[in-house]
C-alpha cells in the first residue's frame, strides 16, 4: 500500500518537531536561541570529546537530575553518539516523561564532529576536522 500524500505529510512535520541535526543546533547555539544541549552518553565518552556548549546528563540519570539542572519552560536537544546508537532517543523519552520540550539531535556526535563544529574534551577545546564524505570542504 502506498501511503497518501497527506499521511507522508503529517509524518515528516511530525519529525522534524522532534528532531534536528547539528547544523542546525550549531546555528542555533551562534543565534543565541534559548535552549540547552544535552550529551547523554557514558562519562568516558563525553571525558573524550563533546559537542561546545552542551552539558552532561547520561540518559540513565535523566530523571533525577534534570529538575535541578534545567529549568522546565527550557527546550532542551539530546545526543548520543551517532545514527547507530539509540541513547538520544531514550534520553529524549526521558525528558518527554518529566514534561520538558525536547529533541533529539541526528546524526549524534559523530556528525557534529564529522562537520567540523566545536568539540571540547577534558583539556579543553580540540582539533576541527572537516569531512568531505559529509560536507562540501574546499581546500585552504
Amino acid at each position: 500500500m502506498i501511503p497518501s500524500p497527506a499521511s507522508v505529510l503529517s509524518y515528516f512535520e511530525t519529525k522534524l518537531l522532534v528532531e534536528t541535526d547539528p547544523s542546525d543546533v550549531y546555528a542555533s547555539q551562534r543565534a543565541g536561541d534559548a535552549f540547552v544541549l544535552v550529551d547523554v552518553r557514558d562519562t568516558d565518552a563525553w571525558d573524550q570529546g563533546h559537542a561546545s556548549g552542551a552539558i552532561h546528563i547520561p540518559h540513565g540519570q535523566i530523571a533525577s537530575r534534570a529538575a535541578s539542572e534545567i529549568a522546565q519552560h527550557i527546550p532542551v536537544v539530546v545526543y548520543c553518539w551517532s545514527p547507530g546508537c539509540n541513547g538520544g532517543a531514550r534520553g529524549a523519552v526521558e525528558f518527554a516523561r518529566l514534561g520538558y520540550a525536547v529533541r533529539e539531535m541526528i546524526g549524534g556526535f559523530e556528525y557534529w564532529a564529522r562537520e567540523g563544529l566545536p568539540v571540547e574534551g577534558l583539556e579543553g577545546p580540540l582539533p576541527r576536522r572537516f569531512d568531505p564524505l559529509v560536507m562540501p570542504v574546499t581546500p585552504a
